[in-house]
């Protein structure tokens, strides 16, 4: 966003907005077949690790769509709507507000710090199970991960 104004930047404005909608749109299908198609129950592990491990992955999805939602609703705010692929305009889901923007803006970007702090987590707690506890955590996550 430091960029200065340009057709460059514009182009990767465009580009950042279509891969959140696309992604909101494969979440969207992944949460289905979710709802569909049940995980494997968990390991045996402790209480609480489960606990977290079912809040953690809720957090992901709901912050998975919040991401991309606070991010059309900042471009809404904004007047600048988003145009996926340059072809389809996708309605503006507020309406232009400065002030607005501005909220949404950090709303968008803290969602997005926490979400790196949730995948960190994630990735750290599947590594843990994996050369720690050595159980088949990460091996059920990646099955082309070896022993």
């Amino acid at each position: 966003h430091d960029l200065p104004l340009s057709p460059q930047k514009l182009q990767y404005y465009s580009w950042h907005k279509w891969a959140g909608i696309v992604l909101l749109g494969l979440v969207t299908l992944r949460l289905a077949w979710r709802l569909v198609v049940r995980p494997p129950a968990l390991l045996p592990a402790p209480v609480w690790q489960r606990k977290v491990a079912h809040l953690l992955h809720a957090l992901l999805y709901i912050l998975m769509f919040a991401i991309p939602l606070s991010g059309w609703m900042m471009s809404s705010a904004s007047g600048f709507p988003v145009v996926l692929f340059g072809v389809w305009q996708l309605p503006d889901l507020v309406p232009k507000d400065k002030p607005l923007f501005e909220i949404l803006k950090d709303i968008h970007e803290t969602l997005n710090i926490g979400l790196l702090v949730l995948v960190i987590v994630h990735v750290a707690a599947a590594l843990k199970h994996h050369l720690v506890d050595r159980d088949a955590t990460l091996r059920r996550m990646l099955p082309w991960v070896g022993k």
